[in-house]
């Protein structure tokens, strides 16, 4: 708590995380473009830098959420040539999965550490306090921010080395979209059915809080077929039969209403393999 923590990046995303940070005991050091957002931020209790350098210079621990991999690129050389031998960098942006440890690589040759670690929860998360923060680095350097890091988030996880936070997000937020464009074909066939949309949207969240939707199935430590013995594979046998059921009478619907479901079929041919049940086809 008695380090001096900069945040740089003051977004939809970065200014509540930013917030969360004016408790810090070491104080807490702000850079943005936007005077709006860093105005805010000093109302709260913040040290407004002059630049990117300024922040480097009087701060142990550095946190960047700009946009992009050029953005981020950008931040990295105005930090390179302040910070102090130590500082630890933590890149909160999503970024192409071969850049950070790139980027730790050149952090070190500067004797300052680095981890990507990107969030999840949005900005509501981020305004509670609440996020997922994946972290990738060195066990070093997730000792240095992670006192920072648990003021944001309340899963702070360390995935592995530098990458590894980036490829979680990667791997979190690829379930999300998948989910949405599954979400947009379920949408057309009740659409076509004569369902309210609305209602049916309040019934997936209500159900998806109870159930856990997606991530009610992982709790395996890998995605090996089960053996037989495994305590999962009844549950899971279970599952399969019912999906394979639903999704089957889901398919009949469509056919008869004339709604194309592509990402049903896919489902309904590799259920299994992704539940465990048989090896997954090269």
């Amino acid at each position: 708590m008695t380090t001096r923590v900069g945040f740089i990046g003051l977004g939809n995303i970065g200014k509540p995380m930013a917030q969360r940070l004016t408790a810090w005991g070491g104080g807490l050091t702000v850079y943005d473009v936007a005077p709006s957002a860093v105005a805010e931020a000093e109302s709260a209790g913040a040290r407004v830098a002059a630049g990117v350098a300024d922040l480097a210079a009087e701060c142990a621990v550095i946190c960047v959420m700009v946009n992009t991999d050029e953005q981020v690129r950008d931040v990295m050389g105005e930090i390179l040539g302040a910070a102090k031998p130590g500082t630890a960098i933590v890149v909160h942006s999503t970024i192409s999965p071969d850049l950070p440890p790139r980027l730790e690589d050149l952090a070190g040759r500067h004797d300052l550490l680095l981890v990507d670690a990107p969030v999840s929860g949005g900005a509501m998360g981020a305004a509670e306090g609440t996020l997922a923060i994946m972290v990738g680095g060195t066990d070093e350097a997730f000792a240095a921010v992670e006192g920072p890091l648990r003021s944001m988030g309340t899963e702070v996880v360390h995935c592995g080395p530098a990458g590894n936070g980036t490829a979680a997000k990667l791997a979190r937020n690829l379930l999300h979209f998948v989910a949405f464009t599954a979400t947009g074909e379920a949408l057309r066939l009740a659409e076509a059915a004569g369902i309210d949309l609305v209602a049916l949207g309040r019934i997936v969240r209500h159900t998806d809080a109870i159930t856990g939707g997606p991530g009610a199935i992982m709790h395996r430590g890998t995605t090996a077929p089960l053996r037989p013995e495994d305590g999962w594979t009844s549950i899971f046998e279970h599952v399969l039969a019912i999906g394979e059921k639903d999704l089957a009478h889901a398919i009949e619907l469509a056919d008869r209403l004339g709604v194309e479901v592509p990402m049903a079929t896919y489902a309904q041919e590799h259920l299994a393999a992704a539940l465990g049940l048989r090896k997954v086809e090269a």
